[in-house]
């Protein structure tokens, strides 16, 4: 069934109103009917099965038959802290991280980034990342889109360590602690029980790496540096890599 995410102000009482390119792909490409069924969420606290009562030129106005439970959300709240990478890669890492599980996306600047970062351009295409990430987060029945935030510097990057439980630094370099052996004893005592959450910051690098220097300022700042086995993983690789073992140690991956 098909999926559509809404702000709060949308969804008050046991209506909802469904705006913008929604309410177009709704009534142009599902050539929605009146009585037809949808899930909505408010990406907050709120999720329900609708039916749709009425359309109208720029809006599909739906009824709530069913309040559904928001269960779809990983306790390891996997946050992506990833270098801009050239292209289109950060909108791959960005759909296929928010599919897996991510919960928020960081991109940053480093000191091998190629990407020349344009503050003018960054408006449109940080819209068409948070774009990207809630059409992934429909796509894979999530309850909330995952945000992405402004490119950071690195000294702000740095900086936002402190925010969260656990900080690791994917370094291709790093032949010592590896992804595994630092996830299960993390993940034993950050969810002792199903009714903990925990916060994890997966930093990635760009097409060159990370340089030496940045791992030695990454673990002067609380990260561990750690890496993901014996092959080289392309940039855009390694985030979902990484996320996907973290969601598997925390038990994501078992099934409903």
């Amino acid at each position: 069934m098909q999926r559509y995410f809404v702000t709060p102000e949308q969804f008050e009482g046991d209506r909802v109103e469904i705006t913008g390119d929604d309410a177009r792909h709704i009534t142009k490409v599902m050539r929605g009917r009146l009585g037809d069924k949808l899930i909505v969420s408010d990406g907050a606290s709120r999720e329900a099965m609708v039916e749709i009562e009425s359309i109208e030129a720029a809006s599909v106005f739906a009824v709530v038959t069913e309040p559904m439970e928001m269960t779809q959300e990983p306790r390891l709240q996997v946050s992506i802290a990833q270098s801009l990478p050239k292209g289109d890669k950060m909108e791959t890492v960005i759909q296929k991280c928010t599919e897996i599980g991510a919960v928020s996306f960081v991109p940053f600047l480093s000191d091998r980034t190629i990407v020349q970062y344009d503050a003018k351009k960054e408006g449109k295409r940080l819209e068409r990342w948070r774009k990207i990430a809630k059409e992934a987060a429909e796509q894979a029945h999530r309850n909330r889109i995952p945000s992405v935030e402004q490119p950071l510097s690195w000294k702000n990057l740095l900086a936002a360590f402190s925010g969260y439980d656990a900080v690791y630094f994917c370094y291709e370099k790093e032949h010592g602690s590896q992804l595994r052996d630092v996830l299960k004893p993390f993940v034993e005592q950050a969810l002792p029980n199903s009714a903990e959450k925990a916060s994890l910051l997966l930093v990635v690098g760009p097409e060159g790496g990370f340089t030496e220097e940045e791992c030695r300022a990454a673990e002067d700042a609380g990260a561990v540096s750690v890496g993901l086995g014996r092959r080289i993983l392309r940039c855009e690789t390694a985030g979902m890599t990484a996320l996907a073992c973290a969601l598997y140690e925390s038990g994501e991956m078992g099934g409903v």
